[in-house]
């Protein structure tokens, strides 16, 4: 299956590297480029790319205002592209349903593999971006009380759906779920995809916050 997907980044030069590390892979497909977050969320409507590689620092229009827009009328899926110094855009992006945050200074094979996680339907962060949210969301505190709609949302989750939520909350892959609990792959991304739904998250990296914030 090809991938097809839309770069976002306002720096002409990054972003012509992003391409052309892209298309040397096989399996990606540049549909489009945009140098600002209007023209991604345009060439997103118009293309509807299977993903969004979206830098956060964008003119006219912020990649999470980009990313919220692009994720909350299903057209695409969004990894987006971040530094080490941008906490509150990353936090920023997490609550507007990004899929995937990588640092832009991954090298080519590390962006490559990001966008095939991505496009699989699994969530990615960059192992840096991940200590800086376990710092915020999972360091030692008391765990929060789910609020009514939570709770009853956790509460209609099915057996399964639970265990899969949790293992999410864990950072678990799909492939890493299935043998966790003897379960196949395409089980597990029905299981995922119901529970996100119950829950009313728009990603699992959302669902992985919210079972760490939980205790679940």
């Amino acid at each position: 299956m090809v991938i097809r997907v839309v770069v976002a980044e306002d720096q002409s030069a990054v972003r012509a590297g992003l391409v052309l590390i892209l298309r040397s892979a096989g399996d990606i497909e540049v549909a489009g480029e945009a140098g600002d977050g209007e023209e991604a969320v345009h060439l997103a409507r118009e293309l509807r790319p299977d993903l969004v590689l979206m830098d956060i620092q964008m003119p006219k229009l912020d990649g999470v205002s980009a990313t919220r827009t692009v994720v909350a009328e299903g057209l695409a899926d969004v990894l987006v592209l971040t530094t080490f110094d941008l906490d509150e855009y990353v936090f920023g992006a997490l609550r507007a349903g990004a899929a995937g945050f990588l640092l832009k200074n991954a090298d080519a094979q590390e962006l490559i593999e990001a966008v095939r996680t991505v496009a699989r339907g699994e969530g990615l962060i960059a192992p840096a971006v991940t200590r800086r949210l376990i710092a915020e969301f999972a360091a030692p505190k008391p765990v929060r009380a789910a609020r009514p709609a939570e709770h009853a949302a956790v509460a209609a989750l099915t057996r399964r759906e639970r265990e899969v939520l949790s293992c999410l909350g864990e950072g678990l892959s799909n492939a890493e779920i299935a043998v966790r609990l003897e379960m196949a792959e395409a089980t597990v991304k029905t299981h995922v995809s119901r529970l996100l739904g119950k829950l009313e998250l728009r990603s699992r990296v959302q669902a992985a916050v919210l079972a760490q914030e939980l205790g679940i």
